[in-house]
């Protein structure tokens, strides 16, 4: 198993995207650490009553020129709220990098990469590292409306962006499952993170047009190292820990087809 880290990070930034979504952007004093595209880390909770637990975010973006880390974080109960109150100079203690990665494509291949609400989070760094690679990368994103989307921009450097909402208000009306551009381009790969039933849903996609596909299971991580099991998922080799088996699976892997 991969060597984890337990350390603290300094607060640079702590930049609201809009009423839902923030990101944190974090400096660890010292040379970062391997970190794959999926991987994640257990936070630390400090100054909320009710968390006791860490908390499992996907890692956003990684500069390892500047040993910083960035997350994307959704605001959904205490523990995420009191995050969003950070400010620069706070201290961040947490557990990385955890879980398994994303298996990269090769140099002249085509990406889907597939982000439903902040599942998107973790689809930025690997389309970072899949253009690296020479991977050309497309970005298929579904939010509920325009107002739920974040800036962009960064996606938009390492490749082309097309959006579903379900009100229609940004992007084609639907979900991404959807999207015209599914009939248009020619995909080796499709990668997902986000909603079980949209990953589901692109599974069935992938599977009716055999691409290969993997994607992120988001489940509740207590731990993030396999001694609680409280994230244990069927597959077609018996349970596993998505925490430390994953959470990057293969959809041949897992019982969905069934």
């Amino acid at each position: 198993m991969p060597k984890k880290f337990l350390s603290d990070f300094n607060i640079v930034s702590n930049d609201k995207l809009n009423e839902s979504y923030f990101r944190l952007c974090i400096a660890y004093n010292g040379d970062l650490p391997t970190i794959l595209p999926g991987q994640f880390a257990e936070i630390r909770v400090d100054g909320s009553s009710t968390t006791f637990l860490r908390r499992p975010i996907s890692i956003h973006d990684v500069n390892i020129d500047k040993n910083e880390i960035n997350l994307l974080i959704n605001k959904v109960g205490d523990g995420t709220q009191t995050l969003s109150r950070l400010k620069s100079g706070d201290t961040l203690n947490m557990v990385y990098p955890l879980g398994n990665g994303f298996n990269l494509l090769s140099k002249g291949s085509s990406a889907l990469l597939v982000g439903g609400g902040v599942g998107i989070a973790p689809l930025l760094y690997l389309g970072r590292v899949l253009k690296q690679k020479g991977v050309d990368v497309n970005y298929l994103l579904g939010f509920r409306s325009k107002k739920e989307t974040i800036d962009l921009n960064d996606y938009n450097k390492y490749g082309n962006i097309f959006i579903t909402t379900e009100d229609g208000s940004i992007g084609e009306k639907g979900f991404v499952t959807s999207h015209s551009i599914l009939s248009k381009l020619l995909i080796d790969k499709i990668y997902a993170c986000g909603p079980m039933p949209m990953m589901k849903a692109i599974g069935v996609f992938a599977s009716k047009n055999n691409i290969d596909c993997e994607v992120s299971l988001e489940t509740k991580m207590a731990c993030g190292v396999g001694a609680c099991l409280c994230c244990v998922t069927e597959t077609n080799e018996g349970h596993k820990c998505v925490c430390t088996d994953g959470p990057i699976f293969n959809i041949k892997d897992l019982t969905w087809q069934k």
